[in-house]
């Protein structure tokens, strides 16, 4: 019986794992891709060296918020069950990487301080936000 339950639960299980992975190769992938395309055309300074100018910190952070609402909005829409839920857990996944990155950036001269904090900041509510628009069209 107990076998039973286990193997009724991997298909739910991998599908939010799967939920999550998407989610989270969105966000990355289209925060990368915007940065590299903003490289190219000369928006941004060259890679290597550090971006200290606010109004493109703040172009940045925009970017990556809109990128974290779809991410989470991805997540929730694929999510088995409890897709609020999923959205938050991948905010949670972005809280950590973006906490671990702002340790990191406070160790080297990156630019400002406060941009790497800001993302901190951000994750959770524009995980929230998609989520709730999720729950809010699919109702």
């Amino acid at each position: 019986m107990a076998m039973q339950a286990r193997a009724a639960g991997a298909p739910n299980w991998l599908k939010s794992a799967g939920a999550l992975l998407l989610g989270f190769a969105a966000v990355v992938g289209l925060s990368i891709g915007t940065d590299q395309i903003m490289h190219s055309l000369g928006v941004y300074p060259p890679w290597g060296q550090p971006m200290t100018s606010t109004p493109l910190l703040l172009l940045a952070l925009a970017y990556r918020s809109v990128y974290g609402v779809l991410g989470s909005y991805l997540a929730a829409r694929f999510a088995p069950i409890k897709p609020m839920q999923h959205a938050i857990a991948l905010g949670g996944i972005g809280f950590v990487l973006s906490t671990l990155g702002a340790i990191g950036a406070s160790q080297m001269d990156m630019g400002p301080l406060w941009y790497p904090v800001a993302l901190v900041f951000t994750t959770l509510p524009s995980a929230w936000l998609g989520g709730y628009l999720f729950r809010k069209q699919s109702s």
